[in-house]
């Protein structure tokens, strides 16, 4: 089981340059775990997609009915005190976006702060940063 960012969910939707590197990730263990925004942040990327001409109105049709299969399967860290307090501390401590400190703070949660083997999937670079010195393994290895 791997905690995914939605950078990473997202090319599971749309033919993207990461998209064989997340489907070869998730071919080795299905396993999606998720901050409770993911989806909103995923459509939000696929809405942007459209609207900047970068995928046609039956490319987002499609994004979203793949978007919809996973939210089906994946398991959501949900909102608290605890996590929102967890994010505003990742804050303080790295330079993230406050989206981004929810996707940690909610990784942090998923694991129980126990980050030694565990493994987070992002393309985000502040974030990727920031979960490698909370101690996670960082999916992909390299990114360009």
């Amino acid at each position: 089981m791997k905690f995914w960012d939605t950078s990473a969910i997202v090319p599971l939707c749309v033919v993207e340059p990461a998209s064989p590197v997340v489907k070869s990730i998730l071919s080795t263990d299905p396993s999606i775990v998720v901050w409770w925004a993911t989806r909103s942040e995923c459509i939000s990327a696929l809405t942007r997609q459209r609207r900047e001409g970068g995928l046609s109105l039956q490319g987002e049709r499609q994004a979203r009915r793949l978007l919809r299969l996973l939210t089906g399967s994946w398991s959501e860290v949900r909102p608290s005190e605890l996590l929102r307090s967890t994010a505003e501390r990742l804050l303080a401590a790295h330079i993230l976006r406050a989206a981004d400190a929810f996707q940690l703070a909610a990784a942090l949660q998923w694991c129980q702060r126990h980050t030694t083997d565990r493994e987070l999937v992002t393309f985000d670079l502040r974030l990727r940063e920031a979960a490698r010195e909370e101690g996670f393994t960082i999916l992909p290895g390299k990114i360009r």
